[in-house]
């Protein structure tokens, strides 16, 4: 059964667990399917500066606490902010833009591991990361028209260009909600696994990419940030008299594994 867990905690935040080189980001609004409030959009932009100046991280994945991974955004904060122009526009300008722009921003490689419902924040969040694992019974949506209410321009472009036009337009658009086999077949998902291998597949890969040559990461991702945006790579070969270069080469050619 793809069942929902509901922890008992309340206390709503973003929290960071380090596991070696592997930053483990966990959303938490347990009582409401980690759901996002202002706060924790604060947090999560705090949280991947930090990572993005890190020395320690070689790579870093989100999660839900408790079987979630997120409900979307926290609508018992809604009617505070959302009924007047320039609070709304703070909020998704500056709240939920400055947090969803630090995970782009960040050059270490970010992992979604996704389970149970996935909606509308979430999507968000998801789509910010460079590859996503689900379980089977995750779904997936955006049904922000039962409230009322479109999605950001620059949020609504993010989740467009990960989901592709269509499958967004339907979630947008008909408050369609998908199950992880769709969204795997869209190419928004790099793998769907059993609900109770989330995590350990999500460690396994991100152990994989911790192990890999970290500067050649930051620099990957660098590289296709620029070319998204349409822009040159001006620095491409700067990397050619690097330590990290030369101990890849060396370490092939002697047949053993390289330090990084």
């Amino acid at each position: 059964m793809c069942a929902e867990t509901v922890a008992l905690m309340e206390t709503a935040s973003v929290q960071l667990e380090w596991t070696e080189s592997v930053a483990w980001v966990t959303l938490h609004n347990p009582t409401r399917l980690n759901a996002m409030n202002r706060s924790m959009w604060r947090e999560l932009q705090q949280v991947f500066v930090q990572l993005q100046q890190s020395h320690q991280a070689r790579c870093v994945v989100i999660q839900g606490h408790g079987g979630n991974f997120c409900a979307g955004g926290d609508i018992a904060e809604y009617p505070g902010f959302r009924f007047e122009r320039a609070a709304l526009e703070q909020f998704h300008e500056v709240d939920v833009w400055g947090a969803l722009s630090a995970i782009l921003r960040c050059d270490v490689p970010v992992l979604a591991a996704v389970q149970g419902v996935c909606m509308g924040a979430g999507v968000e969040i998801a789509s910010c990361c460079d590859v996503r694992l689900a379980g089977v019974c995750a779904r997936f949506g955006a049904p922000i028209a039962r409230l009322g209410f479109p999605m950001a321009p620059r949020e609504a472009a993010l989740v467009s260009q990960a989901l592709g036009a269509t499958t967004a337009r339907a979630m947008l658009l008909a408050a369609e909600v998908f199950g992880a086999d769709h969204m795997l077949a869209q190419g928004f998902l790099t793998q769907v696994v059993p609900d109770d291998l989330v995590l350990e597949q999500a460690r396994a890969m991100a152990a994989r990419v911790a192990a890999l040559a970290p500067q050649a990461a930051r620099l990957n991702k660098q590289t296709l940030r620029l070319l998204q945006q349409g822009q040159g790579v001006p620095h491409a070969y700067d990397y050619a008299d690097s330590a990290e270069h030369r101990e890849g080469v060396e370490a092939f050619l002697a047949k053993r594994k390289p330090q990084f």
